[in-house]
């Protein structure tokens, strides 16, 4: 009996990978990336942690899904400025996604 319980305690620490291996294999899929002001009045400024601001795709939502015809201007690899002066106040979702690596993320906003 007590052979078994080392066995076994072996065997489930050998089957599941530890959890900083889990997370940073998660954190991979996504693409990095912080949004501010949050909450915005004029512009928001999505900054990304690589240089894929030219190569990703970005589109502003409202709450209920529908796609917002809003300026985006890419200030560097680094860096996209979107304005959001003309929404109307609320929540809206911006939807990243980069085609070379086919990561995609989403992050919410509020405008004032």
């Amino acid at each position: 009996m007590l052979l078994c319980v080392p066995a076994l305690a072996q065997t489930s620490s050998m089957s599941r990978p530890p959890r900083e291996e889990a997370t940073a294999a998660y954190a991979e899929q996504g693409i990095r990336a912080k949004l501010y002001p949050n909450p915005a009045v004029e512009y928001v400024h999505v900054a990304f942690e690589e240089p894929v601001a030219k190569q990703s795709k970005l589109a502003v939502h409202n709450i209920i899904g529908n796609i917002l015809d809003v300026e985006m201007e890419t200030i560097d690899e680094y860096e996209v400025r979107i304005k959001v002066k003309d929404l109307p106040v609320g929540y809206y979702l911006l939807a990243i996604r980069d085609e070379h690596s086919n990561s995609r993320s989403t992050l919410k906003f509020l405008k004032r």
